[in-house]
């Protein structure tokens, strides 16, 4: 029995048992768990270790709005909060995506590829007339990644090429005041049936300065695209992807802010001159309070002491290359918690070769690929009701059917479609042609997917080989024996290295 528990014995025998009990029972209830992950040892240094299960929406609810404003202001003054957020955006969305459409008739097929690439122009696409499509989709990840989602209205309003606009919203705007709307209930200012489906969206309206909040207008769920990663059934709205790597970013901040200061510090030369005792005359010398407070060390400034002063320097003992190690574990595990690896999310690649980066760039592009997954569902969705409204409009030659039939058929074999990513540079373009050349000739690739990774679609590949050779045909230039003789040219320069 420890002292407490003797102690207690003295006044009270029978509390004193109790609590031995009650200590022996917590040591049997934990040596008896299954798990080291769930008790409350010292050992694995689990004693102040307390969560609770409650669902998403409540842990989200209370702080979303701080992890999103400590975001925004990492995105503001961060470089290397900047750098993440970049590297998301160039890979995910990049170039762009080019819509190629796949409905059987050709010419109705060019008619809709044409009418989007001038839907897709800033004029047309964005109500505010200020964003091309592209633009609006780059917007789009940047600010899922900082602020967790972004609302996305579709409008339905008179100019342009269609009737048919995009509106962009931050989050902020939902009215989470909202509780109830009919027999439907609303959290942080959407609006759920009874399954937790999303019907409507509560939206602030705002004058232009972006501070006067005039009214809260109600939106169907159908007329809303809501841009956010769900990571839980119980998560009702967005959260922001940095979440769990805010804070390595504010300390690789605040370690690189201190650095520098050390860093100028030492950079200073500066003289110190103690006096013995304060002179008899003149103004000023002498006094109490010389007025240290606040100040600052310049090169080549010269400042007197006090009598009785003296200077301590506080130096600290790490060298620049420890820094330099320290910040680029922080680094890699802030990429690694993204999902990035470390030359991407450093943009250093001092120790890397080849086979690294190409392992490093594959597993970058699986984490991408989901992203780009997510965004491509986005962008289905505005597609089809690009096409409504294409259609609707009377844009396309075929005219409506007098049955009515669109909504039920036409509109599905309309919106048949495929997006085709700009291509990439490679690392290494000899090798990459060398590797693709022989998963084609082994079966594992095919041209269209060859084509596919280049950015373009394979028919219109074909089509305009055909047209160079032709012309080239009609100028008498031998595309074909220019090639053959360039192939053996280099099989003879092989041979001979080989001897």
């Amino acid at each position: 029995m420890d002292i407490l528990g003797k102690l207690i014995g003295v006044f009270s025998p029978e509390r004193a048992y109790k609590r031995a009990a009650y200590k022996q029972a917590l040591h049997e209830l934990e040596r008896a768990m299954s798990y080291d992950g769930a008790s409350f040892s010292n050992v694995h240094s689990n004693t102040n270790w307390y969560a609770e299960n409650v669902p998403a929406a409540w842990a989200d609810a209370g702080e979303r709005d701080v992890l999103r404003a400590r975001a925004r202001d990492l995105e503001r003054n961060s470089d290397v909060m900047n750098a993440i957020v970049g590297a998301f955006k160039r890979n995910v969305y990049g170039a762009g995506f080019r819509l190629r459409s796949t409905v059987e008739s050709e010419e109705l097929r060019e008619e809709i590829e044409r009418a989007w690439e001038i839907w897709c122009k800033k004029e047309n696409c964005d109500v505010t007339g200020t964003q091309s499509f592209d633009s609006l989709m780059r917007m789009a990840i940047r600010r899922k990644k900082v602020d967790g989602g972004i609302l996305i209205l579709k409008t339905h309003t008179a100019g342009g090429f269609l009737p048919f606009k995009l509106q962009a919203l931050e989050v902020d705007a939902l009215d989470e005041t909202a509780v109830a709307h009919g027999n439907n209930k609303v959290i942080g200012g959407i609006e759920y049936d009874i399954y937790n489906k999303a019907v409507g969206y509560h939206i602030k309206q705002f004058a232009p300065d972006g501070f006067t909040e005039t009214e809260t207008k109600f939106y169907q769920a159908k007329d809303v695209i809501f841009y956010f990663t769900k990571n839980r059934p119980t998560q009702l709205r967005e959260v922001s992807d940095l979440a769990a790597t805010i804070t390595r970013v504010r300390d690789i901040n605040e370690f690189m802010r201190s650095l520098a200061v050390k860093e100028r510090l030492l950079a200073c030369l500066s003289v110190f001159i103690k006096r013995d005792s304060p002179p008899t005359t003149g103004r000023g010398y002498g006094s109490v309070d010389d007025g240290y407070m606040g100040k600052m060390i310049s090169p080549g400034t010269i400042n007197y002491l006090s009598p009785g002063d003296d200077i301590s320097v506080v130096q600290p003992n790490m060298q620049a290359t420890d820094a330099t190690a320290h910040i680029k574990q922080q680094i890699r595990m802030l990429g690694s918690g993204q999902g990035l690896s470390y030359e991407l999310a450093s943009r250093d690649m001092s120790e890397t070769n080849y086979s690294s980066a190409r392992q490093g760039a594959i597993e970058d592009d699986l984490t991408f690929e989901e992203e780009r997954q997510q965004l491509k569902d986005v962008m289905d969705e505005i597609f089809e009701e690009f096409i409504k409204a294409l259609y609707l409009s009377g844009k396309l030659s075929d005219g409506r059917p007098a049955d009515g039939s669109f909504w039920e058929k036409n509109r599905y074999e309309y919106s048949r479609h495929t997006w085709i990513k700009a291509p990439k540079k490679w690392i290494d373009p000899a090798k990459e042609a060398a590797a693709n050349k022989d998963a084609l000739l082994t079966g594992q690739k095919t041209f269209a997917d060859m084509a596919a990774e280049n950015g373009k679609d394979w028919k219109e590949q074909l089509e305009e080989m055909a047209k160079i050779q032709n012309y080239a045909a009609e100028l008498d230039v031998d595309l074909v024996g220019q090639l053959l003789g360039a192939r053996k040219e280099e099989e003879a320069g092989d041979e001979k290295d080989e001897e």
